[in-house]
């Protein structure tokens, strides 16, 4: 990936994060994402794991197109999930923006007890 598309990255979820953010006080009638923020949150978890599957299921058949689409549904409904709970997604870029100090084998290494 190059620093121009890595700048386009962050800067989309930025974006969708802002979106989400503004459809809160939507109507639930007439905006998916208000209705995922007001529903029941076993709905929207629900669908995160079906998201989940669903990506899991592309990247096994190695098909190119449907990981692409089942990864930009799952990171739009963990978005949602984030911004329901309060967590702003800022707090997740700067968390794996942490994560590039380390190694991954010494990141998971502190984790575990």
């Amino acid at each position: 990936m190059t620093e121009r598309n890595e700048k386009k990255t962050g800067d989309v979820l930025a974006r969708l994060a802002l979106t989400i953010e503004s459809r809160r006080d939507a109507d639930p009638d007439s905006s998916y994402v208000a209705s995922l923020l007001a529903g029941a949150e076993p709905r929207l978890l629900k669908k995160i794991g079906e998201e989940a599957v669903e990506l899991v299921i592309a990247v096994r058949d190695g098909d190119r197109g449907a990981m692409v689409h089942e990864a930009a549904d799952l990171w739009f409904h963990t978005l949602v999930a984030l911004a329901r709970r309060g967590v702003d997604a800022g707090d997740v870029i700067a968390e794996l923006e942490r994560r590039f100090a380390r190694s991954g084998l010494e990141e998971k290494a502190s984790r575990e007890l």
